[in-house]
C-alpha cells in the first residue's frame, strides 16, 4: 500500500474520537457469544438482514459477524473509528493512498465507508455515535435485553495488538501516522504485562495500537500480519480479574505473564482468542 507523505495536516484532522466498535468473524457465533458473556458482554441487538449480533457492555460495542465466511476460530476482522465526518475521513485516506473497501448496503441499511487495514482486516469510519447511531438503523433490539448493560469493573477499550512481518514496523508506522495522525511512543514506554513491539497513540489519545514483529529465533513459526487481540482498560486490575474469574474466565499466571497491578492476559479460548487487561482510566 502506497502512502503519499506530501499532504501535511493537524494531528487529528479526522476528528477521531475513539473506537466505535470491534468486529470478529466466526462460524461459531453461539460458542463465541458464550465466551463474550463470560467477559461481561451482553447481546443487545441483531442485524436486520445478516447473521450479525451486537454485543455491549458499558461503552464497549463488539460485533460478531457470522455472515461472512470464516473459520471455527474467531478472527478479529475490523475496527470502526469514531470520526467527525465519515465521508471526509474516507476520502482523505483514499487520497493518501489507502485501498477502498466497496460496500453494498441493502435496503434499510447504512453505507459505512471503510478502507483495507492489515491482512484481511478493515477499518470503518463512523460519525453517527451520539443521539442517533448506526445501530438504530441496521440492528433490531433483542426483546427484554437491556440496551445499555453496565461494564464489568469499568472495562473500556484500551487498544488493539497487530502482528506485522519482520522489518515492517516503519511501513505500518507511516501508514497510521500519515492516514490517521497516530504517534509512536518513546522506545521503552509500555503498558500492561506484554511490553513488546512499538506502541502508537491515537490522535484523540483515547486508545493505542501495538505493532509486534516476530521475536528473535522465530524463523520456524508461521507468522502472518493481522489483528491479534484487543486490550481492555480497567481502573483496578485486581478487581477486574476477580470479577471475570467469578464469571468463569481464566488468566495466564506463569512466567513473566502473570496478573499484576499493570494488567493481565486471559488464557487462549477457541483456538486463538485472548483478551488483555491493562490498567487505565477512561
Amino acid at each position: 500500500m502506497a502512502v503519499n507523505r506530501s499532504v501535511p495536516g493537524p494531528s487529528n484532522l479526522l476528528g477521531m474520537d475513539g473506537i466505535e466498535f470491534i468486529e470478529y468473524e466466526t462460524s461459531k457465533p453461539r460458542e463465541f457469544g458464550r465466551l463474550l458473556q463470560k467477559m461481561g458482554f451482553a447481546a443487545v441487538a441483531r442485524h436486520r438482514s445478516r447473521k450479525v449480533t451486537l454485543y455491549r457492555q458499558g461503552t464497549l460495542n463488539l460485533v460478531v459477524n457470522a455472515h461472512a465466511p470464516g473459520g471455527d476460530t474467531p478472527k478479529l476482522s475490523a475496527i470502526a473509528l469514531r470520526v467527525r465526518d465519515a465521508a471526509f475521513a474516507h476520502k482523505r485516506c483514499l487520497d493518501l493512498g489507502a485501498w477502498d473497501m466497496p460496500t453494498r448496503a441493502s435496503a434499510m441499511e447504512l453505507n459505512i465507508p471503510g478502507i483495507h487495514g492489515v491482512g484481511e482486516s478493515l477499518i470503518y469510519f463512523v460519525d453517527r455515535h451520539r443521539d442517533f447511531s448506526i445501530y438504530d438503523v441496521d440492528f433490531v433490539p433483542i426483546a427484554r435485553a437491556s440496551p445499555k448493560p453496565p461494564a464489568v469493573a469499568g472495562l473500556h477499550w484500551f487498544g488493539v495488538v497487530q502482528a506485522i512481518l519482520d522489518g515492517r514496523t516503519g511501513d505500518w508506522l507511516d501508514f497510521y501516522r500519515h492516514l490517521f495522525g497516530f504517534a509512536a511512543l518513546p522506545r521503552g514506554q509500555y503498558f500492561g504485562v506484554l511490553p513488546k513491539g512499538t506502541l502508537l497513540e491515537s490522535p484523540c489519545r483515547k486508545f493505542y495500537l501495538q505493532l509486534i514483529e516476530p521475536p528473535p529465533g522465530a524463523e520456524d513459526i508461521h507468522w502472518e500480519e493481522g489483528l491479534v487481540r484487543v486490550g481492555l482498560g480497567a481502573p483496578d486490575i485486581a478487581a477486574a480479574t476477580r470479577a471475570l474469574k467469578g464469571r468463569g474466565i481464566a488468566f495466564i499466571d506463569r512466567g513473566a505473564v502473570q496478573p499484576s497491578d499493570k494488567g493481565a492476559l486471559t488464557q487462549v479460548y477457541m483456538g486463538a482468542v485472548t483478551f488483555e487487561l491493562v490498567v487505565s482510566r477512561p
